[in-house]
């Protein structure tokens, strides 16, 4: 896996092209190391991607093949990486864009599902393949998955593990767009400079609101809400943005 930081982006790609860049249990750990260490001061966004051919393969069958455990030592090694890996996407306060530049499949699907926005090339292969080596999906799949395309569909994907493309995970939710190979890169960047000039601390604050809303009742909701709002009332980026509308510039949050 490479991790760089340029700009103000950390970039991580899944560098295994030989094995369509699966990952196996130092790739998930390296991933949840590389989105642990981003700092929303120092970073605007993360994106995620992979060396050509594939975005990710998902887990490495090979890998699943030679190993031996018990019930106790399985549940620690998917907690300490696949599921961690969840965890700290889920969790950072830096936006998280997948450029899904091919094939994405079982768990690299579910790193795609547990960023924030995700934009992919249209003959891209998707699949929730774990039921096609007998698994139950993980990497926070079962949870973002029915938030993403619903309750019905998530059920279809995960017990079928049917394959579709991009224009299809654009259509049902899971990816934001859909956009020719050629302009990949340009969407992305894009996308990436518009959460630049936005105040990033406060752009998590405002995930860790939907994220943590998505289970709570409205009443609930409202007082989170009101909680971090009080935050952002009392920070810097709230009194730079209305300085510079009051002003008529743009706002400086570097």
């Amino acid at each position: 896996m490479r991790v760089e930081d340029d700009d103000g982006v950390r970039t991580i790609t899944f560098d295994r092209p030989n094995v369509m860049n699966a990952m196996n249990l130092q790739v998930a750990r390296d991933l949840a190391d590389a989105v642990a260490e981003a700092d929303p001061v120092e970073h605007d966004a993360i994106v995620l991607t992979g060396d050509d051919p594939a975005f990710s393969a998902g887990g490495d069958i090979q890998a699943m093949k030679e190993r031996e455990e018990g019930p106790r030592e399985a549940y620690e090694r998917v907690a300490d990486t696949f599921n961690r890996a969840a965890t700290e996407l889920l969790n950072t306060d830096v936006p998280v864009v997948a450029k899904i530049n091919g094939d994405c499949v079982g768990a690299g699907l579910a790193i795609v599902a547990a960023s924030d926005l995700a934009y992919t090339v249209p003959d891209a292969t998707f699949s929730c393949a774990f039921i096609r080596v007998g698994l139950v999906p993980d990497t926070g799949a079962t949870f973002t998955l029915p938030r993403l395309v619903g309750l019905r569909t998530a059920k279809r994907l995960t017990m079928t593990g049917e394959f579709f493309d991009g224009e299809e995970a654009a259509e049902m939710g899971l990816v934001n767009e859909a956009v020719p190979e050629d302009e990949l890169d340009e969407t992305v960047d894009e996308m990436v400079g518009k959460l630049s000039r936005r105040p990033t601390r406060t752009v998590g604050m405002t995930k860790q609101a939907i994220h943590e809303n998505l289970d709570n009742d409205w009443r609930k909701a409202l007082d989170y809400e009101n909680m971090l709002q009080v935050q952002a009332y009392m920070s810097e980026e709230h009194e730079e943005g209305v300085d510079a509308f009051l002003e008529g510039r743009n706002p400086d949050w570097d």
